[in-house]
């Protein structure tokens, strides 16, 4: 789903099964199943990183049901999927995603919980906007709560032209602060996203290094990085050096090729080179499967799934 077309929809959210904190810099604690995990079936060639196909993304095969869907990601092989709208889905359908999920040892890709696109908001220290941000934390909280998904996405929002660059960092640091005082207790991580300028003028954050320097300010083990290669291709390239360099506070990553956003081996990106280093790195968590595809219907799924088993032959 594009993210320009889920904003205007209202911002949502991913239900998950609970499973351990995933930190990319942590000791690997997944291995992909090789015997039937309960209620599933082994499947051979399981994907060796966890990437995630998004609910819809494989509808032509898979049909509108959220069980079908899963069941169908699982048996070609995907361990994770992700869902930019459940803080907008009702609860049953939560509740259904995650027990599937579950059944198949699968994962849930962060979630969506702050993402504003057309106002300066982090940037400033606006009481309102502060208030309706730790309002909103606790609305993630409670989305964890009922799903088990411990991380969630945040976007700080447009950069403010009248303030100045440095007080606008600060400003962003001493939000991000008071985040962690609901955010951290309840073991829910914000996973910040740079995202690139040229589909996206005028936000404030658009580069691994700037978020790195942040969460390092930051300071917390709930305020980390996910890296979308797609933006970051776009904005600065570099993609494996800069991986390499803000590693320890990576968290989740989404994959898009460049030009189009559509599946690896469409675009410049070399990812079979890419998953290789995260996948020697010891990473865990979700690859979120951001993208379209380059061929409509049955054709194009299956077009998606063959070249991340390219991507991941290494």
């Amino acid at each position: 789903m594009k993210r320009r077309n889920f904003v205007t929809q209202g911002l949502g959210a991913a239900a998950a099964l609970t499973l351990p904190l995933i930190n990319a810099g942590a000791a690997p604690s997944f291995t992909p199943p090789q015997t039937p995990p309960p209620g599933g079936t082994a499947k051979p060639g399981r994907f060796k990183l966890r990437y995630a196909p998004s609910f819809g993304q494989f509808k032509a095969h898979a049909g509108d049901d959220l069980t079908a869907q899963v069941k169908f990601a699982s048996d070609e092989g995907f361990t994770a999927m992700f869902d930019n709208g459940l803080m907008n889905r009702p609860a049953d359908q939560q509740e259904t995603i995650s027990r599937e999920l579950a059944k198949r040892n699968m994962l849930l890709g962060p979630f969506v919980l702050w993402a504003e696109f057309g106002k300066t908001t982090l940037v400033t220290k606006d009481k309102d906007v502060r208030e309706a941000m730790l309002q909103k934390m606790k609305q993630g909280v409670e989305t964890m709560n009922r799903t088990g998904c411990k991380q969630a996405l945040l976007v700080p929002g447009r950069y403010d032209e009248s303030l100045d660059w440095e007080y606008q960092t600060a400003n962003v640091i001493e939000n991000l602060r008071l985040c962690q005082d609901i955010c951290r207790p309840a073991g829910l991580v914000l996973v910040l996203e740079p995202l690139n300028p040229k589909n996206h003028p005028g936000l404030f954050l658009s580069k691994i290094p700037q978020a790195y320097e942040i969460c390092k300010a930051v300071n917390s083990p709930s305020c980390k990085i996910l890296n979308d290669m797609y933006h970051q291709q776009i904005t600065e390239g570099n993609i494996i050096p800069n991986i390499e360099a803000a590693w320890d506070e990576i968290a989740a990553f989404h994959i898009g090729d460049n030009p189009g956003r559509k599946e690896p081996t469409t675009g410049e990106i070399n990812y079979r080179n890419v998953f290789k280093r995260i996948f020697d790195k010891g990473f865990q968590g979700a690859l979120g499967m951001e993208h379209g595809q380059s061929r409509p219907g049955k054709d194009g799924e299956r077009a998606v799934i063959e070249a991340y088993r390219a991507c991941d032959a290494f």
